[in-house]
């Protein structure tokens, strides 16, 4: 195994050809005031595998791919299960 990060994230977007957007979440506790703080970063990441909204992903720094791409996605560790009413309108 190599030294570099490996980071957990949701798929929020794959409209583009081999790259996704992959949403990190954080929660820490203020040091001094003690609050729960929530941040969540976004980040574009090279896709071989195919993932689909809503996956749950492990991704891997490399080199710079583009301008924007610094990950690649190693792994999906958990697939979104969508159901059939999801995409459905409501009927009149």
């Amino acid at each position: 195994m190599n030294d570099r990060r490996r980071i957990t994230g949701v798929v929020t977007s794959n409209k583009m050809t081999k790259t996704v957007v992959v949403e990190i979440g954080r929660t820490f506790r203020h040091p001094l005031y003690r609050k729960v703080v929530h941040l969540s970063k976004r980040v574009k990441a090279h896709d071989e595998l195919g993932c689909q909204i809503g996956d749950q992903v492990q991704i891997v720094e490399s080199r710079p791919l583009s301008r924007d791409k610094r990950w690649v996605v190693e792994s999906i560790i958990k697939h979104e299960t969508r159901t059939a009413e999801a995409g459905v309108e409501a009927q009149p």
